[in-house]
């Protein structure tokens, strides 16, 4: 049976390699994350873009060489003019701040590379479910592909 495809957005990756949070909530995606990448990771073909590898890419050293490793396995996405048109074209629909605009990029992505889920801890732009409406609609309508928005904490029980 053909694994089901995930595409990793960089909010997962960073809760996965940050320091222990002593913010409740932060601890708790924390926690899940590290249970989703330790005992689901492996029923699913996971990937990442250029994008995802430039914002892991940033800040601390010591960091930013921990997020790499752990996704150093990983096939990385083409870039491609059509996932920047269709990137542009969501930062429109869902309002995205110019400073949020990669979020867009990780949902083109998804779209044009028929990723089945997009796993992300960034409810805001992308794992919520009046996004995943709105890219429902938008994308049935255009004749897309429609990609599972979600956390890793509804992709627990696999």
């Amino acid at each position: 049976m053909k694994k089901q495809k995930v595409y990793i957005e960089t909010s997962v990756i960073s809760y996965l390699t940050s320091k222990p949070s002593r913010d409740l909530i932060i601890a708790g995606h924390q926690q899940i994350t590290l249970e989703w990448w330790k005992k689901v990771k492996n029923k699913f073909d996971c990937y990442i873009s250029q994008i995802v590898i430039e914002e892991i890419s940033k800040g601390d050293a010591i960091a930013s060489t921990a997020r790499i490793k752990a996704v150093q396995d990983m096939p990385i996405l083409a870039y491609s003019t059509e996932i920047e048109d269709l990137a542009k074209k969501y930062v429109e629909l869902l309002n995205i701040p110019e400073k949020s605009k990669l979020d867009a990029f990780h949902l083109a992505f998804a779209v044009m590379f028929k990723i089945d889920f997009l796993l992300s801890w960034n409810c805001k732009h992308i794992a919520n479910a009046m996004i995943n409406l709105k890219i429902k609609n938008f994308n049935n309508k255009s004749a897309r592909y429609v990609p599972f928005l979600c956390t890793p904490q509804e992709l627990l029980e696999v």
